[in-house]
């Protein structure tokens, strides 16, 4: 029988304000709207730039409706980290509590 790993999450209205976030979308989905304090790191690059990620302070790591980013969460865990949060809601949740988007193309940001 297989364990299951708690995921620890947090959803978009409750996220504190001095955490880190990590966007594992891949680069369409960030260059459409994302939130302005997230890096950037696609899930498909995560294995090659896991030094990249926090070891410590609070970190949230978030795609567009928490599935991805759940799965980068455990990932993080099997590796070591402990201070690592999954966004449950995702971008999705994080564009209906109101909390701000920026694109990288000049449209207007949205979530996709």
């Amino acid at each position: 029988m297989l364990a299951v790993m708690h995921i620890p999450a947090v959803l978009s209205a409750d996220l504190p304000d001095d955490c880190q976030l990590i966007d594992v979308r891949e680069d369409e989905e960030w260059t459409a709207g994302h939130a302005p304090s997230a890096v950037h790191l696609p899930m498909s690059q995560l294995p090659a730039r896991i030094a990249e990620i926090p070891a410590s302070g609070d970190v949230v790591v978030l795609c567009r409706s928490g599935a991805r980013s759940a799965q980068v969460v455990a990932y993080l865990l099997h590796n070591g980290w402990a201070n690592v949060r999954n966004l449950s809601d995702g971008m999705v949740g994080w564009a209906l509590a109101g909390r701000p988007l920026v694109s990288e193309d000049g449209r207007d940001p949205e979530v996709w």
